[in-house]
């Protein structure tokens, strides 16, 4: 996201985290320790996440901040 942040010349919202493993077709893969993740996230202040897709189905935090999930590096490309 940074790439593209500094390409497009455009930053990205300081209260969004983004993270996951990019596959090779541009697949957005799940990462261990989602959970732990989100709640650092939460104790940062962050008010948005993008994950991937898969990784939504294993978190158990309740939490007021927004959780995208997402499939490919291009519905990412899209949120920010």
């Amino acid at each position: 996201m940074a790439i593209v942040s500094s390409f497009r010349n455009a930053q990205i919202d300081e209260h969004t985290l983004v993270f996951g493993e990019i596959g090779l077709s541009g697949e957005i893969r799940s990462v261990s320790n989602a959970e732990q993740r989100v709640t650092e996230a939460i104790k940062l202040g962050f008010t948005r996440v993008i994950l991937p897709k898969s990784s939504l189905d294993v978190l158990s935090v309740k939490t007021d901040i927004e959780l995208i999930g997402v499939s490919t590096l291009e519905d990412a490309l899209k949120l920010i």
